[in-house]
């Protein structure tokens, strides 16, 4: 029997039937994280990751996290450790220096992390149907990862606030 009428949708360049509501999600998202606005005048185009990182104390730890749900989900449709390890990667480089003032809001509307990583997201949806074992246990950890990561970032940043604040009142 021909693979692609079983299914099997390695030979074309169309994502597993059954990736198609979540890649839905995850592309929204990360559109609306990296590139949902339009800069007039300029083929640039900014999302709300770099709006969200102008808030302080808590705008980076609230972008962390919303990033964390397209890697979450990559998790849940199977995708390699190492491409998880690069999406995390993406993440944690996109938040530490999105979070330095100033510095950090002008490498948010350049860097894009959740756009590149659904580029990762996309060229393994490709490749391979769902997996039917999901290491349940890498998942979990990895969702407790981010959730600390994001947390840890908040206090990081809103103790950070706080110290400058106090700097300058004085």
């Amino acid at each position: 029997m021909d693979d692609t009428r079983q299914g099997n949708n390695n030979l074309t360049n169309e994502p597993h039937f059954s990736h198609a509501p979540r890649l839905k999600r995850m592309r929204q998202l990360s559109k609306l994280l990296d590139g949902a606005i339009a800069i007039p005048g300029t083929k640039q185009r900014i999302g709300l990751d770099p709006i969200l990182g102008l808030i302080p104390g808590g705008g980076d730890t609230v972008s962390a996290a919303l990033s964390g749900y397209i890697i979450i989900e990559a998790a849940q449709m199977g995708l390699p450790r190492k491409a998880l390890m690069q999406m995390v990667m993406n993440l944690i480089i996109d938040t530490v220096v999105g979070s330095v003032p100033v510095v950090g809001d002008i490498f948010d509307v350049v860097s894009k992390a959740n756009l590149r990583n659904m580029q990762i997201v996309e060229s393994h949806a490709k490749l391979s149907a769902p997996s039917a074992k999901t290491d349940k246990l890498f998942i979990s950890l990895l969702i407790v990862g981010l959730i600390v990561f994001a947390l840890a970032v908040g206090c990081i940043t809103a103790l950070g606030w706080s110290l400058a604040s106090n700097l300058f009142n004085k």
